[in-house]
């Protein structure tokens, strides 16, 4: 395959991702705004919003203070945004378009008609009007997406490189969101993770709100009741989205689909990037959360996160139009 088209490919599926993941992000934002705190605990969480993306000094720049307003505008509309949910669909369908002819006619029509129906949507204001509802339609198109890719498209090296772009943006996503989420919570709230004690019910409230949150943006609030059955802890949420092989947007699944897609791609050349590949899943497969979190989560989530940008840096080298 030409590594141009394999790079359309790749950043088509991306972008599709990371509008669904700024998307899962602004509605959980948007959901517990709405729950009573401070207006420094609500002010804490959109700029925490903005940190996950390494969008706080574009957004001040900007902006300059953090209203939930300007966020929302910030990360829905704002086509200078690399990251908004305009911006990434734009790019989505346009990197479609460039390979066209690659891509089966159910999966041209899906990308154009979700940024087609975008743009009527955005012109009604319905991001404004109802943001929770907004959110789900582009998560719904996402999902679509996705099926679609995988029930039409030829089992080649165009759908390998569509599923590399998909979840290498989930690791990475998923590895900020929670980074920023638990030390912002430990910070705002010391209560359940110090375990001093000193927590009464409205604390225990707060944090079952927050942490289901951050579980409900992933898709995982039910899935963590099935598998731990217990009230929520945020060291068994860390275990959930870090270790659990069988939680569809955790770090060990995502690397798990890197590495297979990677396999199904590579040739010799590729080995360095598969050997790299193959030892971060390794850790995830063997690692256990305890040791994870004895030697700092944030620490453990930057080197991941280091890691992951590296296997982009060397995917774009090995296969596709260098950056």
């Amino acid at each position: 395959m030409l590594s141009r088209t394999a790079d359309h490919l790749f950043w088509m599926s991306r972008y599709t991702e990371r509008a669904e993941n700024t998307a899962r992000m602004l509605d959980v934002n948007y959901q517990t705004s709405l729950l009573p705190q401070s207006a420094q605990a609500a002010q804490m969480g959109w700029q925490g919003l903005l940190s996950i993306s390494e969008l706080l000094p574009a957004y001040q720049a900007k902006h300059g203070e953090i209203s939930p307003g300007a966020v929302m505008e910030f990360m829905v509309v704002d086509p200078g945004n690399p990251s908004s949910i305009v911006s990434c669909l734009q790019a989505a369908r346009e990197n479609a378009r460039a390979v066209r002819g690659t891509l089966t006619t159910e999966v041209w029509e899906t990308q154009n008609q979700t940024w087609l129906e975008l743009g009527r949507r955005i012109a009604a204001q319905e991001h404004l009007r109802d943001p929770g509802q907004f959110f789900e339609w582009v998560k719904f198109r996402s999902h679509l997406s996705r099926g679609v890719t995988v029930g039409t498209m030829l089992m080649d090296e165009a759908l390998y490189f569509m599923r590399l772009g998909t979840f290498l943006e989930r690791a990475d996503n998923t590895a900020r969101l929670l980074d920023v989420k638990f030390n912002a919570l430990k910070s705002e709230y010391h209560g359940a993770v110090a375990g001093d004690g000193s927590q009464g019910a409205d604390g225990e409230d707060y944090d079952f709100y927050q942490w289901s949150a951050i579980l409900r943006s992933v898709s995982a609030f039910e899935i963590y009741r099935k598998v731990y059955r217990n009230v929520i802890q945020p060291e068994r949420v860390a275990e959930l989205l870090i270790l659990r092989a069988d939680m569809p947007r955790s770090l060990h699944a995502s690397v798990a689909e890197v590495v297979g897609n990677l396999a199904m791609v590579a040739g010799d050349s590729a080995q360095e990037t598969r050997r790299r590949a193959g030892r971060l899943l390794a850790e995830l497969q063997y690692g256990k959360i305890d040791e994870i979190l004895a030697t700092g989560l944030h620490a453990y989530l930057t080197q991941f996160l280091d890691r992951v940008n590296e296997l982009g840096v060397r995917i774009s080298r090995d296969f596709l139009v260098p950056a």
